[in-house]
């Protein structure tokens, strides 16, 4: 039985992901900062899967994450790297706290997790998906600390591709637009739109759902000659 690790795994695209591989016969651990969180949802959950408590800010957590897996499951098959945050201001109002939360979170987790799992990935010719954002190939106004940590996310995923070819490792991305999560709720509440507001820049006419990433997650995790693709799932927004 194959194992993914999903960061982020407690709530919007990371459950959703982890909902998939459970339905696809994987084991699963949901990596979140939040025992209480994973408590709420786990009853949602069908299938082999444990939860561990981390902050992928920090290093030593981020080899936690790795080691424990391994204890539990045995290997490491797919590392979906969904742990991110979002912020909007402009760059006169970003602090050097708020960046330094930003990159630690969205770039430096995603480096160190994955820099952690490499070498059980290389046992098994594994996979390693990362979730960007559309701000990393665009650019979106007023967001530029979290649009250049979702761009270092697609620079990364190119860089990295290439480095472990060799070793039949896949490295790819998603780049979802705005999708109904938690954190999208959140920023609407803030800048006082509304979905509908949103749902007008895409030529699809609507904003995208978790499900819809996690699908798209879930291929690129089980394709066997892609490899460096950055897939946009954004409703036709960058096309």
């Amino acid at each position: 039985m194959k194992t993914a690790i999903i960061t982020g795994g407690t709530s919007g695209i990371g459950l959703a992901t982890a909902k998939i591989f459970l339905a696809k016969d994987f084991n699963c651990i949901l990596v979140g900062r939040s025992p209480a969180r994973f408590e709420n949802i786990k009853s949602e959950l069908v299938g082999n899967f444990e939860f561990i408590s981390a902050d992928i800010r920090k290093v030593s957590d981020c080899d936690k994450i790795i080691s424990e897996t391994v204890k539990i499951f045995g290997g490491i098959d797919a590392l979906i790297n969904c742990a991110g945050i979002y912020h909007e201001g402009a760059i006169t109002s970003t602090d050097e706290k708020i960046f330094d939360d930003i990159f630690s979170t969205n770039t430096k987790g995603t480096f160190f997790v994955t820099r952690a799992a490499v070498n059980e990935l290389i046992k098994s010719r594994g996979s390693i998906v990362n979730v960007a954002s559309d701000a990393g190939i665009k650019g979106n106004y007023f967001c530029a600390a979290y649009s250049a940590s979702k761009g270092a996310i697609v620079a990364f995923t190119k860089s990295l591709a290439l480095e472990l070819a060799s070793f039949s490792i896949k490295v790819n991305c998603v780049a979802p637009g705005d999708i109904l999560t938690p954190l999208t709720v959140n920023q609407l509440k803030t800048s006082k739109s509304t979905i509908e507001d949103l749902a007008k820049f895409y030529p699809l006419g609507r904003i995208g759902t978790a499900e819809e990433v996690a699908e798209a997650i879930y291929f690129l995790s089980t394709a066997n000659f892609i490899t460096g693709a950055i897939l946009s799932v954004d409703g036709g927004l960058t096309a």
